[in-house]
């Protein structure tokens, strides 16, 4: 046997999970945090179409990190996958502190987004698969980590960057993972499920006698985690319908995250009250994760998905108008709510419909699909950017993406509501 951790309870992996998942949650907001002060002032350190490569390139690796994540889960395992993410994300990521130019850093933040790209669906896969029954709630806490994670580097920028400079938010962003790959090493457990699949069954029935989780039987083959099952029945219209929404919710997530400071400034509301509305959007999010997950388990994930991009839609809508701030703030609030914990339900939704033999390629496929969206929304921010069109124009084609994402949801079919 292995030397895999097998003591422990499920809400130890909740919990290192949860703190992988903050790592996430700051390359999400970092480089909002950091292109106004890079490209502006007399001598800016990068130019905006430098800024705009840098994004992209970080979220094109974060693709192929959320594409391969199935793959590399079959091969290895869930346990050693997520090692992997966090220790690159981390080493590389405190190696970006250090560059002299963009190019640099946009190849830095290239392969640093390969291994957090992984990130984000293997943790799903495992917290669902130790969350006996309550997929909705424990999908959604475990992704507050995404946006607690935003709200802290925000915080960070405003603190930081003034005292210490940009670099300083590269040495914070690494240091969690530093500090959690330790850890990790020693207390994750490895998924029954993968166990089961690769004939290791005893020790699938020691993890899960340990866990108190149910082990489910060996996977049939037509249920063997593969891309190719999932453009196959019955998996084939969900999957595509599932990867249009996840493409919506993402794009929506790092277009705003990425461009609100500047969308906020382009309106007149200046730098520190874009980082504050920056910073008030992820509070919301964190706020909207905490009822969505129940809200889910209550009536449906699927219908609670599609209400939630319904309501971010109309909310991206009214941001379009000129508000005064005691209103503004708490728009952006409830737009945060509802926009971002959205997509959290598409997870939730995607890692419920289907058995764990296909659960984690479905989920990276969803999360590495969608990253070509989150490569679109920093694109079409900052198109509308430079063409003076930021605002109101952003917020009414943010709008119609979020309802093309509650009308691609609410086409599929529910085929699978167990965790």
């Amino acid at each position: 046997m292995s030397q895999i951790p097998v003591a422990g309870s499920a809400r130890t992996v909740a919990v290192l999970c949860w703190i992988a998942v903050i790592l996430d949650g700051f390359d999400l907001v970092v480089l909002g945090a950091l292109i106004p002060v890079l490209t502006g002032g007399a001598t800016p350190w990068m130019t905006a179409a430098e800024a705009t490569f840098v994004s992209t390139i970080s979220l094109v690796g974060m693709t192929l990190g959320a594409l391969s994540i199935g793959i590399a889960t079959d091969k290895i395992g869930r346990r050693k996958a997520m090692l992997w993410a966090v220790g690159s994300f981390s080493v590389l990521t405190l190696a970006c502190a250090f560059v002299s130019d963009a190019t640099q850093l946009g190849v830095l933040r290239f392969f640093a987004g390969i291994g957090l790209g992984g990130c984000l669906p293997t943790a799903i896969a495992m917290v669902t698969e130790f969350a006996r029954g309550m997929t909705g709630k424990a999908s959604t806490r475990v992704m507050t980590g995404y946006h607690v994670g935003a709200v802290a580097t925000a915080l960070l920028g405003l603190v930081l960057m003034p005292a210490f400079g940009w670099r300083a938010m590269f040495v914070a962003g690494a240091v969690p993972g530093l500090i959690l790959l330790p850890a990790m090493l020693r207390l994750l457990p490895e998924s029954p499920s993968f166990l089961v699949a690769k004939g290791r069954r005893a020790e699938a029935e020691t993890i899960a006698a340990a866990y108190g989780v149910t082990l489910a039987p060996p996977a049939p083959a037509e249920e063997k985690a593969s891309t190719g099952s999932l453009f196959r029945a019955p998996f084939l219209r969900n999957s595509v319908l599932i990867w249009v929404t996840s493409f919506m919710g993402l794009l929506l997530v790092y277009g705003l995250n990425t461009w609100l400071p500047k969308l906020m400034m382009s309106a007149g509301y200046g730098l520190s009250g874009g980082l504050w509305l920056l910073l008030m959007l992820n509070v919301g999010a964190v706020c909207g994760l905490l009822v969505a997950g129940q809200v889910g388990d209550r009536i449906g994930l699927k219908p609670a998905a599609v209400l939630w991009f319904l309501c971010g839609a109309v909310l991206l809508g009214l941001l379009s108008v000129k508000m005064s701030p005691v209103l503004l703030y708490p728009a952006v609030f409830l737009t945060g709510c509802f926009v971002f914990s959205a997509q959290v339900l598409v997870y939730a939704y995607t890692a419920s419909n289907h058995p764990p033999g296909v659960r984690a390629t479905a989920l990276g496929m969803s999360a590495g699909v969608g990253r070509l969206g989150a490569i679109s929304g920093p694109l079409l921010g900052g198109t509308l950017v430079s063409l003076g069109l930021g605002h109101p124009w952003g917020f009414y084609i943010f709008a119609l993406v979020g309802f093309l994402g509650a009308v691609a949801l609410s086409l599929t079919r529910v085929l699978r509501q167990k965790a």
